[in-house]
């Protein structure tokens, strides 16, 4: 009861805020955004509860059985998630043009209307240089998220390997690897990203390798020392447990040691925390691309869309569906980064053994 006076209190004092400085047509804009927000919130909480469903209904027990304890938010990004997937394996299917063909006309206005600078062949109109920003947009993830995908795997496989070899090995191999690790860490990652992909720039030019590989390869290890600080810490709380000892005095391999004792005890805190980093890695892909050095042309990347759209927001006092095109690529961005950690707090939750 205290906590709905408290709510009731907050929005009768937002209420008077607004009314105070916009007035009373202020507050009637702003119940009608809010009454659109309750409405989105409503179908997209009525469409994970019949997802859930389904998955409970038609999946196998497997399946089934975790989600039967599912929250909605899990089963809302979990199907966020499939829905991703879909559309970036069948993107050449779904998308009515190319990833990069280019039209004769540009900038060309969304809505399909020919009265209002549109075209019914581009309902989302085309960009700068006349390329369909509908097909650009679902190319788009395809490859933000494949290639941010690619990068949380490697970063994984970088992390992880050196993070167990340190728990176990210990000594002098741990501190180097450890002092590594902390000189990387202490330059803040998009600067020192920035950094690297400027000098990348110059090497793929010479040496005619695509900078995204480049891309790929300098956020992976970067984003590794956040895996290697994790990986040590849970293989330093295996390592001393007696099964480690006894498969040691068995003579087991540091490959057996590794992949078959420490890493089966270790799946459910590093699968949650690939999902944190993976949404790390896809803002830090966009974030690059946005700054001009990231996924490079005719790749189709979100975080490139959002700043060669930027322009038409000078247009939201005449077409709002115009000045929202930059924000359609930002909030697929931000659309997936919430399903992701929807999930990730799930699995946390299972993990951690709060169970209800």
């Amino acid at each position: 009861m205290k906590g709905y006076l408290i709510f009731a209190l907050f929005l009768a004092a937002a209420a008077s805020t607004i009314v105070f400085f916009g007035g009373v047509d202020a507050l009637k804009t702003t119940w009608s955004y809010l009454y659109w927000l309750l409405i989105i919130v409503a179908v997209a909480a009525a469409a994970s509860w019949v997802f859930r469903e389904l998955l409970r209904r038609l999946m196998p027990e497997v399946i089934a059985k975790p989600m039967r304890q599912a929250p909605l938010t899990a089963a809302f990004g979990i199907m966020i998630i499939l829905a991703y997937i879909i559309i970036s394996v069948g993107a050449p299917l779904i998308a009515p043009y190319g990833e990069a063909e280019i039209f004769t006309r540009i900038n060309v206005l969304p809505g399909g209307d020919p009265e209002l600078g549109g075209d019914p062949a581009h309902l989302l109109g085309t960009d700068q240089i006349g390329r369909d920003i509908l097909s650009r947009l679902i190319y788009g993830a395809r490859n933000t998220v494949g290639i941010a995908f690619l990068t949380t795997v490697l970063s994984f496989l970088i992390g992880v390997t050196f993070g167990f070899l340190a728990a176990t090995l210990g000594g002098w191999i741990d501190q180097s690897l450890s002092r590594g690790v902390d000189v990387l860490m202490a330059i803040p990652q998009l600067i020192f990203a920035l950094l690297l992909m400027t000098i990348a720039s110059e090497w793929a030019y010479r040496s005619g390798i695509s900078l995204t590989w480049f891309m790929i390869l300098i956020i992976a290890v970067l984003d590794s020392t956040r895996v290697f600080r994790l990986a040590r810490a849970v293989g330093l709380n295996i390592v001393v447990m007696d099964y480690i000892e006894a498969a040691k005095v068995r003579g087991e391999t540091l490959s057996h040691l590794i992949f078959k004792e420490i890493l089966p005890n270790a799946y459910s805190p590093l699968l949650a925390e690939f999902g944190l980093r993976f949404c790390f890695v896809f803002l830090t892909i966009a974030s690059l691309s946005f700054l001009g050095v990231g996924i490079q042309p005719p790749l189709a990347d979100w975080g490139t869309m959002v700043r060669d759209l930027s322009q038409f927001i000078n247009f939201a006092a005449y077409d709002p569906l115009t000045a929202s095109l930059p924000l359609m690529a930002a909030g697929a961005i931000a659309l997936l980064t919430v399903a992701v950690n929807f999930v990730v707090d799930w699995m946390l939750h299972n993990s951690s053994g709060l169970k209800e």
